[in-house]
This record gives C-alpha cells, structure tokens and sequence, in this order.
C-alpha cells in the first residue's frame, strides 16, 4: 500500500500552521469531517497530533481515497477514520460535527460546491461548530498578490467555473446558513485561514 500514499508539497509545507489555527479554535475532543481530503496527509497529521479529535477524511475521487486509506494503515491512529466516498452537492454526512474543515477546495471547483458545503455546515456543525476553510482569497474585489492573480488565471483556463473567490462572497454565502465569519488568518504562501462559527 506504501505505493498508494500520495504526497504534497504543498500539504507538507502548510499542515503546521493549519493544525496551529484549528488547535487554537477547536477543544481538545471533537468530532471532525474533512471535506475533499485529497491525498490524506491532513488528516493523518492532525489526527497524530490531536489524539482527541475523531477526524472523518473523505473525497469523491476513489484514487484519492486509496491515498487515504494507505495513509491510514501506514498510521494506525485509532482516531483516523476510513475515508467517506462524500461529493457535498449529493450528499452531507449525519453527523453532527464539532468541525468541518475544507483546505484547498473552494477555488478548485465550481461555486455549487461552496454553496453545498455552507448548506451541509449550517445543518449539521453543532451550536458553536467550526467550519474551516484554507486556501488563497481575492479580499474587497482584489487579488492578495501577483502569484494570487497568476494562479486564478491558470484556474479558470483549466475549469472556467473555478478561480479564487471573493472572500466576502464566501462569507455571506455562510451568513446565509447561519454561520459567522469569527477570524482571518493570513497563511503561508498568500493563503489564508477562515474560520467560520455556527452562531444558531
């Protein structure tokens, strides 16, 4: 199974300071679904890291999930969970969850997606649940930086339905399910870390 661990630099780069904004927000025990989880390495990490949390990986595509799956095995936590096949426009998990983290989806997929994942965080976070989003965002209608702006024009020339996003667009998209913008944390690499609370 080694084969089937796919590994980021990305994630490799940014999984440290996620953990310590999620660590900062989030109590020592909660129950956590990971939305899109890509190649797993979040999870595994922070499921090592945080032994309390309960950590759901999940992700519509079956070669990912075999990524997944690999990296659980090669862990063993008994906290790390088997990976949910969840496409959020079909389908939100029963839950509830304490948190729901989506790093790097938004602007990788079309705005159904965003409004799919703030509809599945307003019915199913518990009162005073997190959802957690990571990734680049253009702030009051401009880009963060010029590497921001380079990649939303490799993005929509790959998908025109992807791009970054207007992070006031995401926040009243979440408004509308009941949730509040609580902080903005700028990341590494022009990233940034938004932390949305569910007020009711």
């Amino acid at each position: 199974m080694d084969n089937a661990r796919l590994k980021s630099p990305a994630a490799a780069r940014n999984r440290q300071p996620i953990l310590d904004v999620l660590q900062d927000v989030l109590p020592e025990k909660a129950t956590i679904l990971e939305v899109a989880s890509g190649s797993g390495e979040h999870g595994v990490y922070c499921a090592g890291a945080m032994l309390g949390w309960e950590w759901q990986p999940s992700d519509p595509n079956a070669h990912a999930r075999r990524s997944i799956e690999a990296w659980r095995e090669h862990a063993g936590l008994p906290n790390l969970l088997p990976p949910l096949a969840l496409d959020v426009t079909t389908l939100c998990p029963a839950g509830p969850f304490d948190a729901i983290v989506a790093i790097n989806l938004i602007h990788i997929s079309p705005w159904e997606v965003t409004e799919a994942l703030m509809a599945c965080a307003g019915r199913r976070l518990t009162e005073g649940g997190v959802l957690y989003l990571y990734g680049p965002y253009r702030r009051e209608g401009r880009h963060t930086a010029p590497s921001n702006e380079a990649f939303d024009a490799d993005l929509k020339a790959r998908d025109p339905r992807w791009g970054v996003r207007d992070l006031e667009a995401v926040t009243a998209e979440a408004e509308r399910h009941g949730l509040v913008l609580e902080r903005v944390v700028e990341m590494p690499a022009n990233n940034l870390s938004v932390v949305l609370r569910r007020s009711h």
